[in-house]
């Protein structure tokens, strides 16, 4: 699984010009399920989000987790991020799961993140959305369950 994080003040996602998902101070997540990805790296990926220390305190930059700051989630489903763009000037999918078994996996991933406690909003698996971000810092992340 890969994901792009960015520490936000607030975002949102917009389809047919209706919010149908909204945070405040928190995480915002554009997520593809990779083929291959297993129920191993869905967890290591929320475990991950869940205590990684984005958040000032004080005169630390990055000290405090999303928890410490009760802030929240966002999770949009979004499999450009995992496009090839090595070769040629168009980006390959190819490395993104099927839409069928991605959207199975997504949710799941949804479910694991709801049982962490912190706040949670998403987006719609497969849906033409706006995603609006206020990104803190600015502070952005690329988190790949595979890389060592």
């Amino acid at each position: 699984m890969i994901a792009v994080v960015q520490r936000v003040r607030s975002a949102s996602v917009t389809i047919n010009g209706q919010v149908v998902g909204r945070i405040d101070r928190g995480l915002c997540v554009l997520a593809s399920i990779v083929k291959d990805d297993a129920d191993a790296d869905l967890q290591w990926m929320i475990d991950k989000l869940a205590s990684l220390r984005l958040f000032p305190n004080g005169d630390k930059a990055f000290d405090l987790d999303v928890r410490q700051i009760a802030g929240s989630l966002l999770l949009v489903s979004n499999f450009t991020v995992s496009a090839a763009t090595k070769r040629g000037r168009r980006p390959s999918f190819e490395p993104a799961m099927p839409p069928a078994m991605a959207s199975v996996m997504f949710a799941q991933f949804i479910t694991l993140a709801h049982a962490t406690g912190i706040p949670i909003a998403t987006g719609r698996f497969g849906a033409d959305m706006i995603v609006n971000v206020e990104n803190d810092g600015p502070v952005t992340l690329i988190l790949d369950s595979r890389a060592e």
